[in-house]
């Protein structure tokens, strides 16, 4: 087995913490599913939001959705002109026996933008 990156974004529609944890979810859910990642293949997770969200933690709500246990962090997105906004981005790093070009990173709302070559 090896620990492979997969990256991950979503845009949320507004800087509210309800909004943050529901975009959260809905990101981590669908990274472990397209990936069939159980909670013990994670071995940590950053996340990274840009500075028009500071209403609540991403990490917060992947530990609500019951990976306290896994490594979690969040920081500040570089702040670069014409960036998206209010994006969180997401390196989940886990072990799996897949090869690099099987792992299915995800990009959902107006993240799309950032890699369409990689949002199937």
């Amino acid at each position: 087995m090896k620990a492979r990156g997969l990256r991950g974004a979503i845009t949320v529609t507004d800087n509210t913490a309800e909004s943050i944890y529901a975009a959260t979810k809905s990101l981590i859910n669908e990274m472990m599913k397209k990936n069939d990642i159980k909670v013990d293949d994670i071995c940590f997770i950053m996340f990274s939001a840009t500075s028009d969200l500071n209403a609540a933690f991403p990490a917060r709500a992947a530990r609500e959705m019951g990976l306290g246990l896994v490594p979690l962090l969040d920081v500040a997105q570089l702040e670069v002109e014409g960036g998206l906004e209010r994006c969180i981005r997401v390196l989940m790093v886990f072990n799996t026996d897949k090869k690099m070009e099987d792992i299915k990173h995800v990009y959902l709302e107006g993240a799309v933008r950032l890699r369409p070559d990689l949002a199937r």
